[in-house]
């Protein structure tokens, strides 16, 4: 999924935090619902200005951010 798209970062919007484009729902909010185990449909409920593909963009957004930060480690050690 081509996250980038759905999402951005605007430093006058959220202070510059990634938000799902159009919204002002952070994506650190997406993330921490589902690592709590909310549903995505609960998150839906809970924020109707959100589509099933902003959760998944969220979602991958967060996995390529971790293979970043693996390669980074990998290519600063010793």
């Amino acid at each position: 999924m081509d996250y980038n798209t759905r999402i951005v970062s605007d430093p006058s919007i959220c202070g510059g935090a990634p938000v799902i484009k159009g919204t002002r729902v952070l994506l650190r909010t997406i993330l921490a619902s589902l690592a709590e185990g909310d549903d995505p449909e609960e998150i839906l409920k809970d924020f109707p200005t959100l589509t099933m593909e902003d959760i998944w963009a969220a979602i991958a957004f967060a996995a390529a951010s971790v293979k970043v930060t693996v390669r980074l480690q990998k290519l600063m050690k010793p």
